[in-house]
């Protein structure tokens, strides 16, 4: 299965908005988490993150679909992380490698060194899937409410 990353400008900023909606919708109704999950976030905001001069948007596409899209902050400043946030796939697209593959491409883009991330700590699968691909716990973790903590991740 190839993965290929097309990079997005601002006119995508509603079609990633909707994709984003959709691959959060069954964690926003599990954990409730109304101001901090993409699930729930304006267009505005995804708009706003693409006129960033160090955002790099990219959409992940199989077999020439469109099936999720990741976000890379890179600032290109040295000794600076990059970040991916967020990263989704379409709910009908999970579970396939998908997520792992885009996000080696999203390295062999902007460098493999120097990364950061975070995500639910009670979502067993996403941990694993970030520590099998050499992302390590920082130790930090924090709350967002009774049901979702964020444990954050580098490598």
């Amino acid at each position: 299965m190839e993965i290929e990353l097309i990079r997005a400008g601002v006119a995508d900023a509603r079609e990633i908005h909707a994709m984003q909606i959709e691959a959060f919708r069954e964690l926003l109704d599990k954990y409730r988490d109304y101001d901090t999950s993409p699930g729930c976030e304006a267009v505005e905001k995804v708009e706003a993150r693409l006129r960033q001069d160090y955002t790099y948007y990219y959409f992940i596409c199989r077999e020439g679909r469109k099936v999720g899209a990741v976000r890379v902050v890179d600032k290109q400043e040295e000794g600076k992380n990059k970040r991916i946030s967020p990263i989704f796939i379409l709910p009908r697209f999970q579970g396939q490698g998908i997520a792992q593959k885009a996000i080696l491409q999203c390295e062999k883009i902007h460098g493999a060194a120097k990364w950061e991330l975070a995500t639910i700590l009670q979502e067993e699968k996403n941990c694993y899937l970030y520590e099998k691909m050499g992302y390590a716990r920082t130790g930090e973790t924090q709350a967002v409410n009774d049901r979702l903590t964020l444990v954050f991740y580098t490598k």
